[in-house]
């Protein structure tokens, strides 16, 4: 097994779910059962790779490609099959690795009108292809290639199994991704262009652009066309109208994908391709997309105070989460951005867990008006009990994963990298520690609202309000473990995405040592977690400083900065 993941493992995992869904295709739509065992087995077989995938990584060099696969795919137009996992993408692959499984269990008894698990099922396998290819790929036009492959099942599984307003829904959410398909694709063929690298390796075009291939002004309209692209897919203000209709649209499990893994596709496309390739872009777009993350905090926790829906009201707290991983990101340190991917994996269990949760009632009461909700603890106290444990997640509690998801990423705006703007920033995280207040306002009405008081009069009698089932623990059972896990112990993430991290940034990206003074820097805690390039006169970096104790460190430091 160890020779087959150095060799072609991670693309076999990468290509299993469709090789499951093509196998459902010759079986009749009548079948249901075989259906649904083709595709549980399908997905828990990806899982297993996954699983063999952690425990070979080697954890002491996370800032490599590890199982890589580098072989020729396109030759006419210089393009490889080119697909490898570090510390960046494990995390975001096993997230999905693990949400796919429980999505097909939890729909086993779920299966949204009208009926059909066979086409069902098979999207949800397509899409698994589409968000495990986003990941591994380290080619630009095989990572467009997985991107969009996404794009079509969940459009069909809004389309065709949504709510009353599925169609509206459904082309809003294709129409915006589509656009920003579009800009970030010509982002991708100028860079191919302007360079004449002749590849479109990422890293390849990384070293080009490096070298001077590119004028400063092309790489900021590059950069501009990648923004737009990914901020879409994030979806970062005022890009993010698409994602409240999609999700109080959408079935419970597009619902669940779509916030656990879809959103993270734009968030990873900033950390793997437009900050590594155009570094110096980065550094003048920086500032701007701070402001929109810090907008996007308080413009979606102010939206969803005015919500009246369950599903809705958990949509927009996804942009004002999402928006806390874009300043994190903004910073353009390794702090920053491993603060991002673990808000991005912290958000995805957490807020998958939500909607998990949402789509249980909306089954159970036939409404997720919350001004018609009420007593849950009542009717259902073991469902109520993990929707409020959920929401204290949700609302950052320390000890529990969503405090890592928002507390290093305020942090990390202290002390930008070097170029941006350190006072700019530092207003940043005032103004998102006010959003953390509202977060808290928003999703405690929202638990009072549903879990308490007793039941409304036309539900109080109602024999089909039961408790949670068996699928429903199975299927919610490992999520909530992971948030537990995460939260006490938050290096399982940092360990293995620091190197990475580190190694990706280039060395522009470093804090300059005069914007603080020693004795700040250590306050913080900050002197292993921030690279101080040349004005702390530091002219090179021994690769040897980004291992285990390094990723250690920034956990630490996060903590003592609590």
């Amino acid at each position: 097994m160890e020779n087959l993941l150095d060799g072609w493992g991670i693309t076999l995992a990468t290509f299993s779910p469709l090789v499951g869904a093509a196998v459902m295709m010759l079986i009749p739509r009548e079948r249901e059962d075989q259906h649904k065992l083709i595709a549980l087995v399908t997905s828990l077989w990806v899982a297993f790779v996954g699983v063999l995938l952690l425990i070979q990584f080697d954890l002491d060099h996370t800032d490599r490609l590890q199982f890589g696969v580098d072989k020729v795919w396109i030759d006419v137009i210089s393009s490889r099959f080119s697909v490898g996992i570090d510390g960046m993408s494990l995390p975001l692959i096993l997230l999905t690795m693990l949400i796919v499984p429980l999505c097909i269990i939890y729909s086993w008894n779920h299966f949204p009108d009208p009926v059909n698990p066979k086409a069902f099922l098979i999207l949800i396998l397509i899409l698994e292809t589409g968000m495990i290819g986003t990941f591994v790929a380290q080619d630009l036009v095989l990572f467009f290639v997985f991107f969009e492959v996404v794009l079509l099942p969940m459009f069909f599984m809004i389309a065709v199994w949504g709510g009353e307003d599925r169609r509206y829904a459904s082309l809003k959410f294709f129409l915006y991704t589509l656009f920003g398909s579009a800009l970030m694709l010509v982002s991708f063929l100028a860079l191919f262009f302007l360079t004449g690298a002749e590849t479109f390796s990422i890293a390849g075009l990384s070293e080009a652009v490096a070298a001077g291939g590119v004028s400063r002004t092309a790489q900021l309209w590059i950069f501009g066309g990648m923004f737009l692209g990914f901020g879409i897919k994030v979806p970062m203000f005022p890009f993010h109208t698409w994602l409240p209709d999609a999700h109080t649209q959408a079935p419970t499990v597009g619902s669940v994908i779509l916030a656990a893994v879809l959103l993270k596709l734009g968030t990873y496309g900033f950390i793997r391709i437009a900050i590594p390739v155009l570094p110096d872009a980065a550094v003048t777009w920086a500032p701007w997309i701070g402001l929109l993350a810090v907008v996007g905090i308080i413009y979606g926790a102010l939206g969803c105070l005015a919500q009246t829906d369950v599903k809705r009201l958990i949509a927009f707290s996804s942009v004002a989460h999402m928006g806390f991983v874009m300043l994190g990101i903004a910073t353009l340190t390794d702090f920053g951005i491993n603060a991002a991917i673990m808000g991005m994996v912290a958000h995805g269990l957490i807020t998958g867990m939500l909607f998990f949760l949402a789509g249980s009632m909306k089954e159970r009461y036939h409404t997720l008006e919350i001004s018609r909700l009420g007593g849950l603890l009542v009717q259902a106290p073991r469902m109520g009990w993990i929707f409020g444990f959920c929401v204290m997640a949700s609302l950052g509690l320390p000890g529990l994963a969503g405090f890592w998801g928002e507390f290093p990423a305020i942090l990390s705006a202290y002390n930008p990298a070097n170029g941006v703007p350190i006072e700019t920033f530092r207003t940043y995280m005032v103004i998102a520690a006010l959003g953390t207040v509202l977060a808290a306002g928003y999703l405690l009405w929202l638990l009072q609202r549903t879990a308490f008081g007793n039941p409304p009069a036309e539900f109080a009698d109602d024999p089909a309000i039961t408790d949670t089932t068996r699928h429903e623990w199975i299927a919610w059972a490992p999520i909530l473990a992971l948030i537990v896990a995460i939260g006490i112990y938050p290096n399982l993430i940092f360990r293995v995405s620091d190197g990475a991290v580190d190694a990706s940034l280039s060395d522009c990206l470093t804090v300059d040592a005069h914007q603080l003074t020693d004795e700040e820097i250590e306050a913080l805690g900050c002197s292993d977690v921030y690279r101080l390039g040349e004005a702390a006169g530091h002219d090179d970096h021994d690769d040897d400083d980004h291992g285990d104790g390094h990723a250690e460190e920034t956990n630490e430091h996060a903590a003592a900065g609590n």
